[in-house]
């Protein structure tokens, strides 16, 4: 007999929307003897057969939807059609674009919760950071070299979010040799990817549109890349006949790499600055000084970790995009983004907003930007939708 959970009354109506999650609030008791990731039936209070999912018991999300098909068994199959299904979706995008790096699993939005996995030109980087995720790992990684198998794995599951989830922390290599770095091509320019120690993944492929959004804009400007990361911003804006960019970064190790991503593309390094300095600091001081540039790229870490920390978010977004508008050129660009979650599209047009205000700037807002198609976003899963962006003119 399987293990089940029970919900309470009316509770399960998100899940008749295949809605994901079930909340620990939401469960009215469980039958059978349950381990961290196992995998249970989810059943409404009038025993109605919702959904097959895993369980965490450390975690208040205590179940995680695999699917809401009764004769769907969670074995190897189920993880190699759900790799193939995600692999298959993106196949035009690939050839579109001839992409050496994409996103190949995209957690609840591909049907596999907790699962993120990466393609890095011949490298897949997995990051398992759910109790599911974890005890079906074997599987999972089976199901990747079934379609891959000519790629190397490795896992970054080094991210706290495991902790909540009863698990430690892991990085490790899953299979093949793995090199510190890849070079990927998107759009036309070379990437260098550390996928051992760079952030997340390695690489930040979600902004792959925006990048080329803003070199449509950067010809002959003078731009200034805040958060620059590994600079591939400023690279594209380069490439595209900016006259001058400015990297803003606190990570010497980014800054170097972003020097050599300038080099493998064979841009002119002198019409570029490696700037290690905070960038709140950074755009104080230049607005002390009179400095203006013509476009500013501003993609800041992720401010919001839970729904506590809202407002001091947006207080951080606002000073930020107030000081950027203070120091750009009348007619002068900003690309402001924030990647989010629980920073709605409505609330970070507010912050935008109240930033214009408080800089004594007219500002109008010209195009939005998200995350590329590769990073899709389930109908039942509007959490999935996190990235985004506006090209502001600021008069």
């Amino acid at each position: 007999m399987s293990s089940s959970v029970i919900l309470q009354p009316e509770r399960e109506k998100s899940l008749l929307r295949k809605h994901p999650w079930i909340f620990s609030r939401a469960i009215e008791k469980t039958e059978g003897k349950l381990r961290s990731g196992d995998t249970v039936d989810v059943y409404s209070s009038d025993k109605q057969w919702l959904g097959r999912g895993a369980w965490s018991p450390e975690s208040q999300i205590q179940v995680r939807i695999w699917t809401f098909d009764q004769n769907e068994v969670i074995d190897n199959g189920f993880f190699l059609r759900r790799v193939e299904r995600a692999y298959a979706g993106r196949q035009h995008l690939i050839q579109q674009q001839a992409l050496t790096g994409f996103r190949l699993i995209g957690s609840e939005s591909d049907g596999l919760p907790g699962i993120t996995v990466d393609y890095y030109n011949g490298v897949l980087v997995c990051q398992l950071l759910t109790a599911g995720a974890e005890k079906h790992r074997n599987k999972i990684i089976w199901a990747l070299q079934k379609c891959f198998p000519d790629a190397s794995i490795y896992e970054r599951s080094d991210v706290a979010v495991r902790e909540k989830e009863g698990l430690e922390q892991r990085v490790d290599t899953l299979h093949g040799e793995v090199p510190n770095e890849v070079v990927i091509e998107e759009n036309g320019i070379k990437i260098i990817v550390d996928v051992k120690q760079g952030h997340k993944t390695g690489f930040y492929l979600d902004q792959r549109d925006n990048r080329a959004i803003a070199a449509s804009y950067a010809k002959d400007k003078d731009v200034l890349n805040c958060f620059s990361y590994t600079g591939t911003f400023g690279s594209y804006c380069l490439a595209a006949g900016a006259k001058h960019v400015t990297h803003l970064d606190v990570s010497d190790l980014a800054l170097e790499t972003a020097k050599r991503n300038t080099d493998i593309n064979q841009l002119d390094m002198t019409r570029c600055d490696f700037i290690n300095q905070d960038v709140f600091t950074a755009l104080r001081e230049y607005r002390e000084q009179g400095r203006q540039f013509d476009l500013i790229v501003l993609d800041p870490p992720k401010f919001v970790d839970s729904k506590a920390s809202l407002n001091r978010a947006c207080r951080g977004y606002k000073d930020i995009n107030m000081l950027a508008m203070q120091i750009l050129k009348p007619d002068g660009l900003l690309l402001t983004f924030s990647c989010s979650g629980l920073m709605t599209t409505d609330l970070f047009n507010k912050v935008v907003a109240d930033a214009a205000l408080d800089a004594g700037r007219e500002v109008q807002y010209i195009q939005r930007m998200t995350q590329a198609a590769d990073h899709p976003i389930s109908s039942a899963f509007p959490e999935g939708f996190y990235l985004k962006g506006i090209v502001c003119r600021v008069l």
